[in-house]
């Protein structure tokens, strides 16, 4: 799911206009070679409903087995024919004494309707400097830059100085087998890493096509769905009664709508406003600074509770997102149920939001529960929270800070809290500090995501490849 250190700004603050591929070093072969793979993931349908994710990593599979990578380092790993994983091992030095290191990235893709679409979602599009297709962004983008850096660094001869491991997963999207949540259950000795890199999250904003900012996420919200149900007696429509379930669940679902959960900020997002305050400047800038003052002033946080893209920073969010009920036209519905989609900002639990909830609705009548990945719907939530950021490792950083100086000079490296939520979550619970990093351009104005002509700019793509090429080898060199 596409849409920093804790507390601390990373890097040098400054507005500055820089070229998307200023130090790109990729041969016209490596950068067709990119193109080509990102070609094959995309007209490759991984949707829960049809598609199979399997066909998709065993592609990634023998495009490394052609490059000479060991068929025992290529492993395919999962719950049935359609969700397998590839757990790809790239080995380091004989008698390194570093752990490996682990990147995590999904091949799965959200539904798409050709109806929608203005060209085949499920085929690779180039039109007017873009690539179109479902997972262009989220996040085939991503899978195709770490296939291709692997190729990259094995014709380079290149030999890292620990492990890098690169799982490409199933279900992150949906359905009933997160691929990294079984990884880390059924084969946890192929998942143990010191840190994690995960390209579905952070990346690039661009404005106006310049490079804005490099976001590199350090906490995400936690994803809860919850059922809300309301029944009555039925009967025939000729004869209406009070209590009519659909009538009782709209009134519930409209409390929802006009319900706006507590303002909060957290280490990072205290950090990314103080980062994007420099940035934005102007109004929006000082906004920004006058909502870190405690109180945070009225006027600034109703401007940007108003922006859309913001306002998510600061609250929990629940959304009504799909509804069902009735049994005929001319019949008074017995049961009427709706799900309600939450994001829960860090330190909050799933069952503190299902009872919040309920509290808002105040109809006993109208039933919250609570319903997990898997589909499985229960009256009680987990009590979990999202975990703690994780340490600004140098490993990490000052790899990063370096390829980012050497294509994009003086580009701010900023903070950021995921809206939606990855699978960074399982390598989190697991104890291996994980963060978004990647290099793929989005313009601050489209995140066509999970949406129709889901896209990204080809100058963008090529960048981003060329970006997580050299982070990988200087992460492990």
């Amino acid at each position: 799911m596409k849409t920093a250190a804790a507390g601390i700004v990373l890097g040098v603050v400054c507005a500055v206009s820089v070229p998307a591929q200023s130090g790109r070093n990729a041969g016209n072969g490596e950068v067709a070679e990119a193109r080509a793979i990102f070609k094959q993931l995309i007209e490759i349908n991984t949707t829960d409903s049809v598609g199979s994710v399997t066909a998709a990593a065993e592609a990634m599979r023998q495009r490394l087995l052609d490059a000479g990578f060991p068929a025992a380092d290529l492993k395919l790993l999962g719950p049935n024919d359609r969700k397998m994983n590839l757990v790809a091992r790239y080995r380091g030095k004989q008698g390194s004494t570093l752990k490996p290191m682990l990147v995590i990235c999904h091949l799965d893709v959200v539904e798409a309707n050709r109806s929608d679409w203005s060209t085949d979602p499920f085929v690779f599009t180039e039109k007017d400097g873009y690539f179109y297709g479902r997972g262009t962004y989220d996040v085939k983008d991503g899978d195709a830059a770490a296939i291709e850096a692997f190729l990259r660094m094995k014709r380079d001869g290149f030999v890292p100085s620990r492990d890098i491991i690169l799982a490409l997963t199933a279900d992150e999207e949906g359905g009933a087998s997160n691929g990294v949540g079984w990884l880390m259950q059924h084969h946890p000795e192929e998942m143990q890493a010191e840190f994690v890199i995960n390209p579905d999250g952070g990346g690039m904003t661009t404005v106006n096509g310049k490079p804005y900012s490099l976001n590199v996420e350090a906490t995400e919200k936690t994803y809860a769905d919850y059922v809300l149900t309301a029944t009555s007696p039925g009967g025939h429509s000729s004869e209406p009664m009070p209590g009519n379930a659909i009538y009782r669940l709209v009134a519930a679902l409209a409390k929802v709508e006009k319900y706006q959960f507590p303002f909060e900020l957290n280490e990072v997002t205290r950090a990314q406003f103080a980062a994007l305050a420099k940035l934005d400047g102007g109004r929006p800038g000082a906004d920004r600074i006058a909502v870190l003052k405690t109180p945070p002033d009225p006027g600034a946080l109703k401007r940007l509770n108003e922006n859309p893209e913001i306002y998510p920073a600061l609250h929990t969010t629940c959304v009504a997102t799909m509804i069902q009920g009735g049994h005929a036209p001319n019949a008074l519905p017995n049961k009427v149920q709706a799900n309600v989609n939450c994001r829960i900002l860090p330190g909050h639990t799933q069952e503190q939001v299902r009872e919040e909830l309920v509290r808002v609705i105040g109809d006993g009548e109208v039933k919250v529960a609570y319903k997990s990945d898997g589909g499985r719907v229960s009256d009680t939530a987990p009590n979990r929270t999202s975990a703690a950021p994780p340490p600004p490792l140098p490993a990490v950083f000052d790899p990063l800070k370096q390829v980012v100086e050497q294509m994009w000079p003086g580009l701010v490296i900023v903070p950021s809290m995921e809206f939606g939520a990855t699978d960074s979550i399982y390598t989190m619970a697991a104890g291996m500090p994980s963060y978004g990093i990647s290099g793929m351009g989005m313009d601050r104005d489209e995140n066509r995501a999970h949406g129709k002509d889901e896209r990204i700019k080809v100058s963008d793509f090529d960048a981003g490849c060329e970006f997580f090429y050299r982070y990988l080898k200087a992460v492990a060199k």
